[in-house]
C-alpha cells in the first residue's frame, strides 16, 4: 500500500498542425547527426514518412530509414531493425507511426544502448539506465505510445504478446501532428481510437493508488488510480465521445482529427501513469492467437469487461456515461452504469468494431487457455478495480464468444 502517486511522461511534447517542425530544433541543439527512423513500407509508400526525412535533412542529419516494421511486431522483426541500428550507429532513434512502430524503435533504442536481445528486458523495470535520445511522432490516434512507457511485441513462438515497461521508455520527444493522422485508413483509425478509449477508461476505473496493493517485491509497472490521472482520462473520454465517429467516416475533418489526436495523446499520459487492467491482459493471448489489431482486440473485449468490473465502480461508470453523451438525469446508479456499457457497444458498433471473438476466428476450446495465459498476467489484475479469478477471465471470455 502507498500513501502517495507519482507522475511521468514524455520529456517534451509537440502538438498541433505543423508540430512535425519541432523536431529541426530538438536535433539541433542536442548536436544529433545521425538518426535511425524506424517506420513501415506502408508509410514509405503514401509518403507520410518524406515530412519528417525532410526536417531531418534540413537540420544537417543523415538519416538511415528501418521500414521493415509491420503490425504488432514480432521478436524476429526486433532484431533485424536492432541489426540495421548496430550497423548504422545512430545518435537518436526516431519511431513513425502507430502504436507498433514506435513500439519497436523504443525495443531498439534499449538494445543499441544496452546491448543484449528484447528478451532481456521484458516485464518491468529491467532497463538498466537511459536509452538513446528517442523521438516518436505518431501517424494515428490512438496507442499513446508517444508518451508512454511501454513497448509491446510479439512473442510468435507462444502466440502471445509481451511487454517492456520502463520510465526509461518515455520518449525525450513526443511529436502528435494531426496533419500525419489524415492519411489513416478508416480501419486503423477505427481501431487505433477503440483503443485510446480503452485506455481512458481502464485507466479511470483502476485500483485506487492507495490501495494498489502487489505482493511485497513485486512491481506492477503502474500507479493506480490518482486525480491528475482522471482530469487526464475524463478529458480523453470526452473527447472520444465528441470525435470519433465523425474522424471514422469523415477522415478529412480537421477538427475530428485533432480533438482524436489529443485525446490518444491524453489517454497515453493517464494509462502510462495509472494502469491497464483486465481488458490488456485478456486481450494479449487473444490477439496473439488471432493476429487481430491490438485495438480492435481491446474494443471487442471492453464492454464485457465494464460489465464485470460495473460492481466496483457504479459511479465512475455513470461519469463516463455523461461523458460520453448520455443523459442519466433521474435514473438509479445501476441505470446510469450500465448507461456507459451501452454507450461503448454504440459507438463500437458505430464504427465497425466487431463484438464476438468468433468474429475474428476463434473457437470454443480455445478460450481456457486463452484465460490461462490472461492469468498469468498478475500485474494486470492487480490494477484491477475488481479482482478477478482466473475462472472469472474465462467467463468473461464466455461472454464474449
Amino acid at each position: 500500500m502507498k500513501n502517495h502517486w507519482n507522475f511521468y511522461t514524455a520529456g517534451q511534447l509537440a502538438f498541433g498542425f505543423g508540430a512535425v517542425a519541432s523536431i529541426a530544433d530538438f536535433v539541433q541543439r542536442r548536436r544529433l547527426t545521425r538518426a535511425l527512423l524506424v517506420t513501415d513500407r506502408l508509410l514509405v509508400r503514401a509518403g507520410v514518412v518524406t515530412p519528417i526525412e525532410a526536417v531531418l535533412s534540413e537540420a544537417c542529419v543523415t538519416v538511415e530509414t528501418f521500414d521493415g516494421s509491420e503490425a504488432e511486431p514480432s521478436i524476429a522483426v526486433a532484431l533485424q531493425a536492432i541489426d540495421t541500428a548496430r550497423k548504422f550507429d545512430p545518435q537518436v532513434i526516431v519511431g513513425v507511426g502507430g502504436g507498433s512502430n514506435m513500439d519497436l524503435a523504443k525495443i531498439v533504442a534499449i538494445s543499441v544502448t544496452h546491448g543484449g536481445s528484447p528478451h532481456d528486458y521484458f516485464g518491468f523495470d529491467n532497463v538498466p539506465g537511459p536509452v538513446l535520445p528517442l523521438i516518436c511522432v505518431t501517424t494515428t490516434a490512438g496507442t499513446g505510445s508517444e508518451v508512454s512507457h511501454a513497448a509491446v511485441l510479439t512473442d510468435t513462438e507462444h502466440a502471445m504478446k509481451v511487454s517492456t515497461l520502463s520510465n526509461y521508455l518515455r520518449p525525450q520527444l513526443a511529436v502528435v501532428d494531426p496533419e500525419l493522422t489524415l492519411s489513416c485508413p478508416r480501419q486503423v483509425t477505427a481501431d487505433s481510437g477503440i483503443d485510446a478509449l480503452t485506455h481512458a477508461i481502464e485507466a479511470y476505473t483502476a485500483t485506487d493508488f492507495d490501495k494498489l496493493a502487489a505482493p511485497p517485491g513485486a512491481e506492477t509497472g503502474y500507479e493506480g488510480r490518482f486525480p491528475l490521472a482522471d482530469c487526464l482520462a475524463e478529458k480523453a473520454i470526452r473527447l472520444i465521445g465528441q470525435h470519433l465517429v465523425t474522424a471514422v467516416h469523415e477522415p478529412t475533418n480537421r477538427t475530428a482529427r485533432e480533438g482524436m489526436s489529443l485525446a490518444a495523446t491524453l489517454a497515453g499520459i493517464a494509462f502510462s501513469n495509472a494502469g491497464v487492467a483486465i481488458v490488456h491482459a485478456l486481450e494479449y493471448p487473444l490477439g496473439g492467437m488471432l493476429h487481430c489489431s491490438h485495438g480492435a482486440g481491446n474494443g471487442l473485449l471492453l464492454p464485457y469487461v465494464m460489465r464485470f468490473n460495473q460492481p466496483a465502480r457504479r459511479e465512475t461508470f455513470a461519469r463516463i456515461a455523461t461523458l460520453l453523451g448520455r443523459d442519466v438525469a433521474g435514473q438509479s446508479l445501476d441505470e446510469a452504469a450500465a448507461q456507459a456499457i451501452s454507450a461503448v457497444e454504440d459507438l463500437r458498433r458505430e464504427i465497425g468494431i466487431p463484438d464476438r471473438i468468433r468474429e475474428l476466428g476463434g473457437t470454443v476450446e480455445q478460450l481456457p487457455e486463452f484465460a490461462r495465459k490472461a492469468f498469468s498476467l498478475q500485474r494486470l489484475m492487480w490494477v484491477n478495480p475488481r479482482q478477478p479469478t482466473e475462472e472469472d477471465l474465462l467467463n468473461i471470455y464466455r461472454e464474449a464468444f
